[in-house]
Formats: structure tokens, C-alpha cells, sequence
């Protein structure tokens, strides 16, 4: 009796194994339990109906047309970490108004520490010398070869320029100045700020506690 009762397994498992064959050398045969392998749930970044061995052709042909991820909509802003700060779109508009706006609204995240200036001078040796000077007195290369004269000295003319000022230039360019964001982050924008902040004060340092962060005065503070 043990015998006979065995038959209807044997048969089940011949008919199983024969059926899950096909004399198609690229087909990976016939799952019998697909959700084990892939999850019935749409998932991102998953090509489905690539492989129609899998379900018939109809049925990969209109899997094809499922998006399983999607382009974010306009106005989404990127998640950034710790600098959720600089994942912001530019709120002032690239016109007069918007400068001016700019000058009298806009700060720098940033705290004032060496590191930042540190940071800004080597942006500043990188991006601006050539026409600046290393001392951003007008006078580098370019202006001393002819080919663009006027170039004001930040501790002269733009001693008083407003840190928003000089952020709206630098994203939109101003005059012969172009933008500068393809070629450096909002991040280092600021710290550029800062180290210029350090050229409108002739070069000087300002006093830095033990932590390498500014000691401001009550005037700096207020603004």
C-alpha cells in the first residue's frame, strides 16, 4: 500500500519537471511561484516586462509601459544631508530690483570661522585672481594686459558691498562678470564671500575664539 500511494507524487513531480522544460535554450523554464522571487508590488528602478518567459508577451508588452519611478515635480528640492541650506532655489530675481532686494535681505548661512575663509581664499586663488589680483585690488592679469581696465579694489570702491550683493552677482554675473555656480556650490559661494569680506577689511583677519570661529563685533552681529 505504501507503494501505491507514492505513484501520484512520482507522477506529479514527472509531470513537473517535464512541463517546466522548453526546448528554448534562452528561456529560464516555467516559475510556478513568481512572487517568490519578485515582489507583486510596484518597485522603483525595476525594468518590468523585460523578460516575457516570464508572463506572455501581451502581458510584458503592457508591464513595459508601467513607470516605476517617476522624475520629481517642479519646484522639488534635493535632500542634501547636513546642507539642507544650500538645496534652496534662489528666491531674488535677475534684475535691478532683485539686487537691491538681495543687498538688504540676504545672509550668509554660514558662521564666520577660518575654515570657511580658508576655504574662500582657495576659491578666490582659483576663480578670481585673474582678474581681481591676489590682493583683490583690480589689478590681475587680465587687467594688467589691457583687455578689461576699471576692475574695482574691494577694500577701495567695494569696501561697503553688501554680502548679499556679491552673492546675487555671483549667481547671475554682473557687467563682464559672469555667473560663477556651474563652477563652484552655494556653499563655497559663501565661503568666497567670507574670504572677501576679508580683502573689503585690507586683508585683515578678524579675532577668532578657540574654536576657530569669529569673534564678531556688536555692529557685524546686528547686520
Amino acid at each position: 500500500m505504501q507503494n501505491i500511494s507514492l505513484y501520484p507524487s512520482l507522477v506529479v513531480a514527472l509531470i513537473v519537471t517535464v512541463t517546466s522544460c522548453t526546448t528554448d535554450p534562452n528561456s529560464p523554464g516555467i516559475e510556478y511561484m513568481p512572487d517568490m522571487y519578485r515582489s507583486p508590488a510596484i518597485e522603483a528602478y525595476v525594468d518590468y516586462g523585460e523578460d516575457p518567459y516570464y508572463v506572455t508577451e501581451e502581458v510584458a508588452a503592457q508591464q513595459r509601459m508601467t513607470q516605476s519611478a517617476r522624475k520629481p515635480v517642479a519646484g522639488t528640492i534635493a535632500f542634501k544631508g547636513d546642507d539642507k541650506a544650500f538645496g534652496l532655489p534662489y528666491p531674488y530675481a535677475n534684475t535691478p530690483e532683485g539686487y537691491e532686494m538681495a543687498g538688504a535681505e540676504l545672509h550668509s548661512p554660514l558662521p564666520t570661522t577660518a575654515k570657511n575663509i580658508e576655504a574662500g581664499a582657495l576659491n578666490f586663488g582659483l576663480m578670481c585672481t585673474h582678474c581681481h589680483g591676489e590682493q583683490g585690488k583690480g589689478d590681475g592679469a587680465i587687467s594688467r594686459n589691457g583687455h578689461i581696465m576699471g576692475i574695482p579694489d574691494f577694500s577701495v570702491k567695494l569696501k561697503n558691498l553688501p554680502e548679499g550683493k556679491m552673492y546675487h552677482t555671483l549667481t547671475y554675473g554682473k557687467g563682464l562678470m559672469g555667473s560663477h555656480t556651474s563652477q563652484i556650490s552655494q556653499k563655497g559661494l559663501w565661503q568666497l564671500i567670507q574670504y572677501v569680506q576679508v580683502l573689503q577689511n585690507g586683508g585683515d583677519m578678524p579675532v577668532f575664539d578657540e574654536n576657530g570661529v569669529a569673534i564678531l563685533s556688536e555692529t557685524e552681529n546686528n547686520n
